[in-house]
């Protein structure tokens, strides 16, 4: 994925008319049946490193379009995520929760 069309794609995906309370957007690259790539762009911060619930969501819509099987690895910039959904309808996410950011929020008065 080139990286000047993730981030000029995002934000129009983002505040497209069609979603007037904005979107998030996963930009997917499939590499097998068992991996794919992805990047994400959330609505109010642009790009991120990673995204859980997007990475479940492209799992279950990777198999549902007879694209991948149920369970896969994803690449995405901020480490790669094992996925898993069940016939029983769970998706598992197996990955690193890490602190990539800190800060502290002036409070006014």
């Amino acid at each position: 994925m080139n990286d000047d069309w993730v981030l000029r794609v995002g934000p129009e995906v983002e505040k497209h008319p069609a979603f007037p309370r904005r979107v998030n957007a996963e930009f997917i690259k499939v590499l097998s049946p068992t991996e794919f790539q992805m990047r994400v762009w959330e609505r109010g911060s642009g790009e991120t490193l990673a995204c859980g619930t997007g990475a479940c969501a492209v799992a279950v819509a990777g198999v549902l379009n007879g694209l991948m099987e149920r369970r896969v690895v994803g690449h995405l910039p901020g480490g790669n995520l094992e996925l898993e959904w069940s016939k029983e309808g769970s998706v598992f996410l197996t990955g690193p929760a890490v602190e990539v950011f800190s800060g502290d929020w002036p409070v006014s008065r």
